[in-house]
């Protein structure tokens, strides 16, 4: 049986989106039904049958920006963009690439560009003697606050967050590790790479096309993690068949599945057959 997660990770119909263009590259996935919206800004938008273009005249990541930044404000201010976040995220196909433009990073799913993730596996290694510490493996497990403009109220790892313009990998497990679960710096350094996911699926608010950058992080038995930004509604030191038995229940989000998968596999605590599929999803979709 393949998992839900699994499934929806590349929930995605190529022919229910066109691509979104910057010159001759795709750097995202315009809705079907949203591309009447951008209909309104003929002189930003070079609408074909099969695409839409940024217009050629903007030939600078500032004048791709500012052009966007502008449909982006009206586009929110209608209730098509949801979440304002007040963040920048760069329009890039490659983490390491050169950013085409600079966006709201709400609007990343309504334009289908490419997003970047850290995903935490908090780890409480196998333990000597008895009550409290000792025994099996565990997991630390967050509740992702009910007021989150995604996913409110589910589960997800004991950090995860999106990696805004300007920040590195390190620097942003450094920084999500203490904002949700008071993580101090010197225990996030420690953070240790699995492997990377591939997420492209469609959302309500559009399509999330997402590098997800997992990492194991040992914390010491007797460390308990308190959220410091609101983001977080408690946390849970769960044990692995509780984990897994969430995966199945879909009560994880879909990529604090995938990150919790990959860390349970890579340590052998769970068998890679009961994971049908999963192989794929650390190979990047196509793009077209």
């Amino acid at each position: 049986m393949t998992l839900p997660c699994i499934t929806a990770a590349r929930r995605f119909d190529v022919n229910a989106h066109r691509p979104f263009l910057i010159g001759a590259e795709q750097v995202g996935w315009i809705r079907e039904s949203d591309v009447p919206r951008l209909a309104r800004w003929p002189d930003v938008f070079e609408i074909a049958n099969d695409s839409v273009a940024l217009a050629t005249a903007f030939d600078t990541v500032d004048l791709r920006s500012a052009a966007l930044a502008s449909v982006i404000g009206a586009l929110a201010a209608d209730g098509c963009i949801p979440g304002w976040r007040d963040e920048t995220y760069a329009i890039r196909n490659a983490f390491d690439a050169p950013p085409l433009a600079y966006i709201e990073r709400a609007a990343s799913r309504f334009f289908g560009t490419m997003t970047y993730a850290v995903h935490l596996n908090g780890v409480v290694e196998y333990a000597e003697g008895g009550a409290p510490f000792g025994g099996p493996p565990q997991l630390w497990i967050a509740r992702r606050s009910d007021t989150k403009a995604t996913d409110p109220g589910m589960l997800d790892n004991v950090v995860a967050g999106g990696i805004g313009w300007g920040f590195g990998i390190a620097e942003t497990i450094v920084k999500e590790c203490w904002e949700e679960a008071g993580i101090p710096a010197e225990i996030a350094s420690r953070a240790v790479a699995g492997r990377t996911a591939h997420v492209l699926q469609s959302l309500p608010e559009g399509t999330q096309a997402e590098q997800i950058f997992i990492y194991d992080l040992a914390l010491p038995a007797d460390f308990a993690p308190r959220n410091q930004d609101g983001e977080v509604g408690e946390h849970r030191l769960a044990r692995i068949d509780e984990v897994a038995r969430w995966i199945e229940e879909g009560a994880l989000t879909v990529d604090a599945s995938l990150a919790t998968l990959d860390c349970l596999l890579r340590r052998r605590w769970i068998d890679e057959d009961a994971c049908e599929g999963i192989t794929a999803l650390f190979v990047p979709p196509p793009l077209g």
